[in-house]
């Protein structure tokens, strides 16, 4: 089975030294925080390939952005940005040892293979319908956070129950689940905790990819039990308690949190496994929602990292600062425009495919990108998901040629559709997304008599307005598109599923819907590849949105910051919210001599 025998070994670790470490009292009326602890740190070459990313250093500051305010601290009411990874897990994580050039975890999709225990030391199937999860144990058992009333017990199977039944309303009197679930799967499962350190899941399903998008969801961190108990949910920052490497020890809406250094954290790192984690004693993490402001933060050392940033800012970067790196990752959605697919004229397939023949990719690719991108369209799943999707490459002659810049071609539709002389329409437009790329659009498609009309709308209420309002008349572009998704392989094919919260294209397509249904109803996780790959062919016949290429984003930091090579999402800045900041913020270091000898 897909997931069996997950377990990972590592390298042994090296002689080591020690190091004593104090954290600072804060302000936030819990168990102090200060506390003395001797960890060892490696101080000698391994013989794998970290060993070129530098020796750990413990101390510091690391100093990080969001582009949001956070409004709340409870994932299960969660209705904004948050930084609540750094002190919630979940009981699965990245396996921190695999080379980024085999998998560089640059997208949201996390391939079971690169998947390792957190809290859980292991899992299994037992059987094509049981998962049982084995947790930690004895010296690596995990522990929840040493504040009221968690007071540093050791985390059990029960809490896993708990968190599973609170979060889906599947039992412990929990009947209604989280309006930020991302799915229903556990709908079809019991979970039991058989002792204390063994949770069973029994599923109606068979389907491997399935249970395993579902058990390690975005909405599956682990909550404290009492904690939420006393207080009734964990809205407020007071009371963030968590197993995780960071507390949080001070926040100012608007303006920053604090995380202090958990000193009685189980987690180790596992490229050298005798060094616990983490490595910097504070996390600060400054709320910025103007991209402008994050770049002088940047430019001025007052920041350590800054993530979706563009080209064109990294190249004014790199001729001011050029000792501050940049990496370059695929962005998570490829640009569109989403199309009304109900409303006239858009509801005619040949607008939608005049629309898109009318804009020419390979020159938006080599003049406004200049050259950084694929001059390709992408289908539903992102051209870098690697053996799920259907890349363009893979794309029939005839299928390509539909996405060919043909302007006579796309004339011709738009007079067998009944638009001779074109039409006016609007576009709806989330004011985060790039107004400059569709200018470009417009003067294309004004060569076809469409006349484009660009509406900008605020960030803060175009979701609630045009995507789950579906107030949009015609056409809308949203920061989080429909095209080239690099998350799980089954959520992408509920995305234009009629009735879907996200089908806001208002597809209504039944041979759309079946794709999702045989989906859940495979026994493989080849059967589901090619389920998916043959969505994307449809998807791309069908025209639902227009293709915009998929651009890359940029990643800029601090020489001093080490140990990072560009983890999406895993620090936040510009580009969105950090969803795994405890993580990976746990694994990096500061090196602090090298920012000293800079003047920082």
């Amino acid at each position: 089975m897909l997931l069996a025998s997950c377990t990972k070994s590592t390298s042994t670790p090296t002689p080591t030294t020690s190091r004593t470490s104090t954290t600072s009292t804060t302000t936030k009326t819990t168990t102090p925080l200060t506390a003395t602890t001797t960890i060892p740190t490696t101080t000698t070459a391994t013989g794998n390939w970290w060993d070129s990313l530098g020796t750990p250093i413990y101390g510091g500051v690391l100093i990080n952005t969001i582009g949001a305010d956070i409004t709340n601290f409870d994932p299960y009411d969660q209705t904004s940005t948050g930084i609540n990874s750094a002190w919630l897990e979940r009981v699965l994580c990245d396996d921190w040892t695999t080379d980024p050039s085999v998998f560089a975890y640059h997208s949201d999709f996390r391939p079971p293979a690169d998947t390792v225990g957190l809290i859980a030391a292991s899992w299994e199937f037992t059987d094509p319908t049981t998962y049982v999860l084995h947790l930690r144990q004895g010296a690596q058992a995990a522990h929840w956070q040493d504040v009221p009333p968690a007071n540093g017990r050791e985390f059990v199977a029960s809490d896993v129950v708990w968190n599973y039944d609170r979060e889906f309303g599947i039992g412990d009197g929990f009947t209604k689940p989280s309006p930020n679930a991302a799915t229903s799967a556990f709908s079809e499962c019991t979970l039991t905790a058989t002792d204390n350190y063994t949770v069973v899941f029994k599923w109606t399903t068979s389907n491997a990819e399935f249970i395993t998008e579902a058990m390690d969801g975005p909405n599956c961190a682990m909550e404290n039990p009492e904690a939420t108990q006393q207080w009734g949910n964990l809205n407020d920052w007071h009371h963030a308690v968590g197993t995780g490497p960071f507390i949080l020890t001070d926040f100012v809406a608007g303006t920053s949190a604090i995380l202090g250094r958990n000193p009685n954290y189980y987690g180790h790192d596992g490229r050298y496994p005798q060094n616990q984690l983490p490595y910097i004693d504070t996390l600060k993490v400054l709320i910025i929602t103007d991209p402008g402001t994050n770049l002088a933060a940047i430019r001025t050392g007052k920041v350590d990292v800054d993530t979706g940033v563009s080209a064109q800012n990294v190249k004014e970067m790199q001729a001011t600062n050029p000792s501050i790196k940049d990496l370059i990752i695929p962005s998570t959605g490829g640009n569109d425009i989403e199309v009304k697919n109900d409303a006239k004229p858009f509801n005619d397939i040949n607008v939608r495919e005049a629309l898109q023949m009318a804009i020419d990719l390979p020159t938006i690719a080599e003049t406004y990108y200049n050259g950084a991108v694929d001059p390709w369209p992408c289908s539903l799943t992102s051209n870098y998901m690697t053996g799920w999707g259907l890349p363009y490459t893979q794309w029939s002659a005839d299928l390509q040629a539909q996405y060919a810049y043909n302007v006579p071609k796309a004339k011709a539709l738009l007079t067998a559709a009944g638009y001779p002389n074109g039409f006016n329409t609007d576009i709806d437009v989330d004011s985060k997304c790039d107004t400059a790329l569709l200018e470009i659009v417009k003067s294309y498609w004004a060569a076809v008599n469409v006349n484009l009309n660009i509406k900008p709308i605020d960030d803060s209420s175009f979701p609630g307005t045009v995507i789950f309002g579906h107030t949009y008349d015609a056409l809308a572009e949203w920061i989080n598109p429909t095209l080239g998704l690099s998350y799980e392989p089954l959520v992408q094919l509920q995305r234009m599923q009629t009735g879907y919260f996200l089908d806001y294209l208002d597809v209504n397509d039944p041979t759309y819907n079946a794709f999702y249904t045989n989906a859940v109803a495979a026994t493989t996780v080849a059967q589901i590849q090619q389920i998916l790959q043959n969505c994307n062919e449809y998807v791309a016949e069908q025209h639902f949105c227009i293709s915009l290429l998929t651009p890359v984003v940029y990643t800029l930091y601090q020489p001093w910051l080490e140990g990072y090579s560009g983890q999406a999402s895993a620090l936040g800045g510009s580009g969105g919210g950090p969803q795994y900041l405890g993580f990976y913020a746990a694994r990096f270091w500061i090196n602090q001599s090298l920012k000293n000898s800079t003047g920082q």
